[in-house]
């Protein structure tokens, strides 16, 4: 069972006059004890509260009486209250003052040899031992990296906070080698750290935590279209344009320069855009392609007596009557030479005025035209030929019936350009019958190949 470790010394301290004497006592606590003023005695001071750190290696803090004991954390203590209520009461220091009751007012002598207080204590001026703060007056020995901590009694030299003995020295803790206190990464200073975030993050309001900045909110730094994704953003650009180098600003796509089939005639770039173009004489369909515009149905400028003749890229006016002399005009484009006039025995009995349109450089061979005979005699024999106008061999005239023959373009032509070409149809019979009969083909080649 454990004892009191200290005991209490009474001091009776008696001052004598010619009046009758009044004692007075101070008391006087030890150590490891203090003046309980409500119950009248001194009660245990336990140090295992105040006294940071006070036992180390793993060992448990026990309170004692008048100190503390390091005991391993499986020791079992047993405290006597009795004991510990006489080690209280009997752990005081009572110093007696007699004054006389003829001068109750008068103060009592100066009793600084009547108290004797323990080390780390002073004598306050209403003669109670006083601990003394070592850190405020400056009379205890710690470094100048150390942090003074006062105690009854005494004082304690610590490191300041982020900082940890080693030996008589306080040096840094570097947190950042701790159990991870940073989501991304840790930046140690002198006495404490600081968190940093990766580019597109930044601090939450715990200061350790890393949440992705919006920057298409915050600040939206694309020049178009901003799309946010987790620690970074990426710019995008409206139709028509494209991503410059700094992947941030936008250009002008020249839509026209990537590709020289976006038009079939001409591109025109455009910002944001393109647009495509057709010659005099086309219009745009679908917004690229060229179609001929057939100016006798919109703009027809022919006179009364002349018809109207669209071709690619353009019309011409032709006369209604194309008929020379001796010929005469019987239908529509056809004339003929009258059996009486003798100038007509030398000449075709028909001529007939045909009109066509290809466009330039169209492939060959092609079949172009097709004639045929309008009347069919018996016991005849047709044949055909090019009369006119193949003088650089671009035709050639195959015959596919008896009636008939096929026009082939041999030679690839590029317009714009005119060809007339006669074509002849040379009847014969058996009783020596002969005639001929005439289609004078007017082509016209457009100066596209659309």
């Amino acid at each position: 069972m454990l004892t009191a470790m200290f005991l209490a010394a009474l001091i009776l301290i008696t001052v004598r006059s010619q009046e009758t004497e009044e004692t007075i006592t101070y008391t006087q606590c030890t150590d490891g004890y203090e003046w309980d003023p409500v119950r009248q005695r001194c009660k245990d001071i336990d140090e295992c509260e105040i006294v940071p750190d006070a036992c180390k290696g793993g060992m448990k803090c026990v309170n004692h009486y008048g100190g503390y004991l390091c005991l391993p954390r499986t020791a079992q203590i047993i405290v006597n209250e009795r004991e510990e209520a006489a080690a209280e009461s009997t752990s005081g220091r009572n110093n007696v003052i007699r004054r006389t009751p003829a001068d109750p007012q008068r103060a009592p002598p100066n009793p600084t040899h009547q108290i004797q207080c323990a080390a780390g204590y002073e004598q306050s001026d209403h003669n109670v031992c006083q601990d003394i703060d070592e850190c405020a007056t400056g009379t205890h020995s710690c470094r100048a990296d150390q942090v003074c901590v006062n105690l009854r009694g005494s004082f304690s030299c610590q490191c300041p906070p982020g900082y940890q003995k080693r030996g008589e020295q306080c040096v840094d803790i570097d947190e950042c080698t701790l159990p991870p206190y940073c989501h991304h990464r840790c930046v140690n200073t002198p006495g404490s750290y600081y968190c940093q975030c990766n580019a597109g993050f930044q601090l939450a309001s715990n200061n350790h935590t890393c949440v992705d900045i919006n920057e298409c909110d915050a600040n939206n730094p694309c020049a178009q279209q901003c799309y946010n994704i987790l620690g970074s953003f990426i710019c995008q650009c409206n139709p028509g344009f494209e991503l410059s180098s700094d992947r941030i600003n936008c250009e002008d796509t020249d839509e026209c320069r990537t590709s020289s089939y976006i038009c079939q005639y001409q591109c025109v770039n455009e910002p944001g855009k393109f647009s495509c173009v057709c010659p005099e004489g086309y219009q745009v369909v679908g917004g690229r392609t060229c179609q001929d515009i057939n100016e006798c149905e919109t703009t027809n400028e022919c006179r009364e007596d002349e018809i109207c003749w669209n071709y690619h890229g353009g019309f011409r006016c032709y006369p209604r009557n194309p008929c020379q002399e001796p010929y005469v005009l019987t239908s529509e484009n056809r004339c003929v030479c009258p059996v009486s006039n003798a100038i007509c025995r030398e000449l075709p009995y028909s001529v007939v005025y045909k009109y066509m349109s290809i466009r330039s450089d169209r492939t060959v061979p092609s079949d172009i035209f097709q004639i045929q005979a309008t009347t069919i005699y018996p016991n005849t024999i047709n044949t055909f030929r090019i009369k006119s106008g193949n003088e650089n061999g671009e035709f050639y005239l195959r015959q596919t019936s008896a009636v008939s023959a096929m026009l082939v373009l041999v030679k690839s032509l590029s317009g714009p350009r005119e060809h007339i070409v006669d074509l002849e149809m040379l009847t014969v019979n058996s009783l020596n019958y002969r005639t001929s009969s005439v289609l004078r083909l007017t082509i016209i080649v457009g100066p596209y190949a659309f």
